[in-house]
């Protein structure tokens, strides 16, 4: 069996995505999975920037990866929190990844475990 996700596109913008992300977890996790697909966005972009991050983890925590050869971590949500993080006011969180870069957004669950779950709303810029 697997964990019960879900992926949701808000808005789609010329210049702005924002994306909805949930997990139910079984105890498997998630491992870099692909959660935005920068070349599926309209019109398709190379790199997005993530402008607000607003979480709710339960039980587990969540790591932010940019998909790249070696992934770089772009945050991590700490298990058992909520809230709203705002990165506007410097410019967002950009990707820093090196080489291999796609553009691409993945997440990895720690600490997981039957009915632990997550609830993450992404906001981000096109570059």
């Amino acid at each position: 069996m697997a964990d019960a996700v879900a992926a949701q596109t808000i808005l789609d913008s010329s210049k702005k995505v924002v994306m909805k992300f949930t997990n139910i977890s079984d105890g498997t996790g998630e491992s870099t999975v692909k959660k935005v697909d920068v070349s599926a966005l309209t019109p398709a972009g190379t790199l997005v920037k993530i402008t607000k991050i607003t979480f709710t983890t339960d039980g587990m925590a969540v790591q932010i990866l940019w998909d790249a050869t070696s992934n770089v971590l772009a945050y991590v949500l700490a298990k058992d929190q909520s809230g709203a993080l705002y990165f506007q006011k410097f410019g967002g969180l950009v990707n820093n990844a090196g080489t291999g870069v796609t553009g691409d957004i993945l997440f990895t669950t720690t600490g997981h475990t039957a009915g632990d779950s997550y609830s993450i709303i992404l906001e981000m810029d096109k570059v």
